[in-house]
């Protein structure tokens, strides 16, 4: 048993003070405020929870860096990054899979998120075959650990396009037949252990038929369980739905699937205004990345549209360009800053916006893949902050997040908790 003495806390209900928090077998077993410190307990300066991750490819680490020079024919775009990135796909076996995503995660871990949905979608060997399921079994491995709290989304994918029955060449390590992808579900059901949970994905519209959609969804929400997809993210992809289907990609989904609030849109970032409504009206989280959005050059999502009309976001380091949930949530909404010419526009549901970026991606967040609160009974996972120098120095409850949030580097985390147990970012 551990216990832990906070002089401030950010519970469910908000902050709170002189907080004891008892962790037993991996759990809260008790979360007890104006209190004093119990004899043995750990004194700390501030405990927040941590932020979950709604959206990692782990093997796209090991590509930041490499695809930053402009191409000869001057037209460097997001089609022209995947190019490269299947290149780095084909390359990797499981082994490698497991050390870029142990690392990773490590440093997840080490900048606040304390939990992930890894969407993944490398599922064949490099000979092409799945070998007793060995990416996933990579995975697996890599999560545990480091110790990170992940939701293993494996994803479909059966094609080149909407109007390509066949993959491309460079793309058959990720295909498989609907069958043998729910196969592969209930295998990685039965093969979870520790801290990895399994939800279900595809990879997008334009990448299953109709279909198996619809199969994988009706899955999804019988065992009610997360379900993961890429929508509207680029421009191309809107026209090509509209072209192959006579509707946009998100108003096809929500007219064509029952979309429920397990299910995570990844980008959502081209919609009308009527989509903009209509997907925060189904309760569904729309997961934005920020980071990754502007190093492909794929545009700005409708932040404050959606946050008027209810929606609810998550965020994903994606392509891990950065690893920083707080750079994340900062540049979600310096985004919207730019393109408007305004401030605070995500404080439409709070005075503070760090506050309001924060709470909407940990509960958003919560929805879609598997992550805690600091309560009683739920897993013991939480992130120590230090207020003594540094960007929090001097602030109180009401400012704290905000200058978390929009403080810049470094971020003063003092330590992280996954599972009770304390993790560490290098072993």
């Amino acid at each position: 048993m551990t216990t832990i003495f906070a002089s401030k806390a950010y519970l469910p209900d908000g902050w709170a003070s002189d907080v004891e928090i008892t962790v037993d077998d991996g759990e809260f077993s008790s979360v007890v405020v104006d209190t004093g410190p119990s004899r043995h307990a750990e004194l700390v300066d501030i405990v927040i929870p941590g932020v979950p991750n709604a959206h990692s490819h782990a093997f796209q680490r090991a590509l930041v860096g490499r695809t930053e020079s402009r191409s000869p024919a001057d037209k460097d775009n997001f089609w022209s990054w995947r190019t490269q990135m299947y290149e780095l796909a084909n390359w990797l076996g499981s082994d490698d899979v497991c050390d870029i995503a142990t690392e990773l995660y490590r440093e997840m871990l080490s900048a606040g998120y304390t939990s992930v949905a890894e969407f993944h979608y490398l599922h064949r060997e490099t000979d092409g075959e799945m070998h007793d399921e060995a990416m996933f079994e990579a995975l697996l491995e890599a999560a545990n650990t480091a110790g990170i709290r992940m939701t293993y989304v494996p994803v479909l994918y059966e094609r080149a396009g909407f109007d390509d029955a066949e993959p491309l060449e460079h793309q058959q390590r990720f295909v498989m037949t609907c069958d043998e992808y729910l196969d592969h579900f209930a295998a990685a059901q039965d093969k979870a252990e520790g801290l990895v949970s399994v939800g279900l994905g595809v990879h997008s519209l334009r990448a299953v038929t109709p279909t198996s959609l619809q199969r994988v969804a009706a899955v999804a929400n019988e065992v009610d369980c997360p379900m993961h997809i890429h929508i509207a993210e680029q421009i191309a992809e809107v026209e090509q739905c509209v072209e192959a289907y006579g509707m946009r990609p998100v108003e096809w989904l929500l007219e064509n699937v029952d979309v429920k609030p397990n299910w995570c849109l990844v980008h959502a970032t081209h919609m009308t205004a009527e989509e903009t409504v209509a997907l925060a009206e189904s309760e569904a989280v729309a997961c934005i990345c920020p980071t990754t959005e502007a190093n492909l050059g794929d545009g700005l999502f409708p932040l404050a549209e959606y946050l008027q009309a209810g929606g609810q976001i998550a965020i994903g380091s994606d392509s891990h360009v950065s690893v920083d949930p707080f750079e994340e949530l900062r540049w979600l909404e310096y985004g919207q800053r730019l393109v408007t010419r305004t401030r605070n526009v995500a404080a439409i549901h709070d005075e503070h916006t760090g506050a309001a970026l924060f709470d909407a991606a940990v509960s958003g967040g919560a929805q879609v893949c598997e992550c805690a609160e600091i309560a009683e009974g739920e897993p013991a996972d939480l992130v120590v902050l230090q207020t003594e120098e540094g960007k929090l120095a001097g602030h109180g409850e009401d400012t704290l997040l905000d200058a978390l949030v929009f403080g810049g580097y470094p971020t003063p985390i003092d330590g992280v908790m996954t599972d009770g147990e304390w993790r560490e970012d290098d072993e």
